[in-house]
């Protein structure tokens, strides 16, 4: 036979050799991994809106493989009846923490944690079209009129910040009626206060003109802000610092004026200091 001919065999022999073994590698490897755990949970057939109370047909099952999420709900029997505490997106599992209590219901109620309750704030056109107020932002609430007891005259009207750091819960429309009985939109913003914060918005929405500002959720500091008057705006410092008086008995006294008089007697030269008690002019 020609040599030629064996060294081709005998080169290919040891090609398939190799990629036998190499095979029978990968196929031991693949069947001796460990085979990790799948299980099928609860997640949602479609959209599902903050406050939505579950039904059957909202639901539906997907196949997990590895560790399971920490909270999941296995049986939809579970979540059935239930209301979402935030938006749930199709194919995302149902998380025990996303949704209320059994038997809490859904809508606004179920999303307020206990000690603290929702208020609503109207605002103005621009904020709510703009989608400057939306669930889950950071406010400052800003109220702006004539303090009682003074003068609309004399300084005009102030604003001053009523509270800061206040969650936005939800934020919509309230349709109501105008002077001619015809029904009007207006934008209401439910925000996430305390009982005593509550009050105070509430004594402000009646008695005063209400704003919201933005602020940066992460911006949690809360600043000393004094209040501002429309006659600080026209003059030369829009931001006046409050002047501070001294304290009795530690206001800088006025230290005494030393006069110095030269006296000359023949050739014979000196000089004179004399102390005055007043200040100096």
């Amino acid at each position: 036979m020609n040599r030629r001919v064996i060294t081709i065999l005998l080169c290919a022999f040891v090609i398939a050799a190799v990629c036998s073994l190499l095979v029978y590698r990968l196929v031991v490897n693949r069947i001796a991994a460990p085979h990790q755990p799948s299980a099928r949970v609860v997640a949602a057939a479609g959209d599902i809106k903050l406050g939505t109370v579950l039904s059957a047909d909202d639901l539906t099952t997907v196949q997990i493989q590895g560790v399971l999420p920490k909270g999941a709900i296995l049986n939809v029997k579970d979540a059935v009846g239930r209301g979402v505490l935030s938006n749930i997106y199709q194919g995302e599992p149902i998380m025990d923490s996303r949704l209320a209590a059994p038997g809490s219901g859904g809508g606004l109620a179920a999303t307020i944690p206990p000690g603290m309750r929702a208020c609503a704030v109207k605002v103005d056109e621009v904020v709510g079209i703009a989608g400057f107020a939306t669930p889950g932002m950071r406010v400052d609430v800003l109220v702006s009129g004539n303090p009682p007891g003074t003068s609309s005259t004399s300084e005009g009207s102030k604003v001053n910040t009523l509270l800061q750091n206040i969650e936005v819960l939800s934020a919509g429309t309230d349709i109501q009626k105008d002077a001619a009985g015809k029904p009007q939109q207006v934008q209401v913003v439910n925000l996430l206060v305390t009982p005593a914060q509550a009050q105070v918005l509430s004594l402000a929405s009646s008695q005063t003109h209400i704003q919201l500002v933005l602020r940066n959720p992460l911006d949690t500091e809360v600043a000393q802000i004094p209040g501002s008057a429309v006659a600080n705006l026209f003059s030369s410092s829009p931001q006046p610092k409050p002047l501070r008086a001294a304290a009795p008995g530690n206001a800088h006294k006025a230290s005494p004026q030393v006069y110095l008089i030269e006296v000359f007697n023949g050739s014979k030269r000196t000089e004179e200091k004399f102390t005055s008690s007043e200040g100096h002019k």
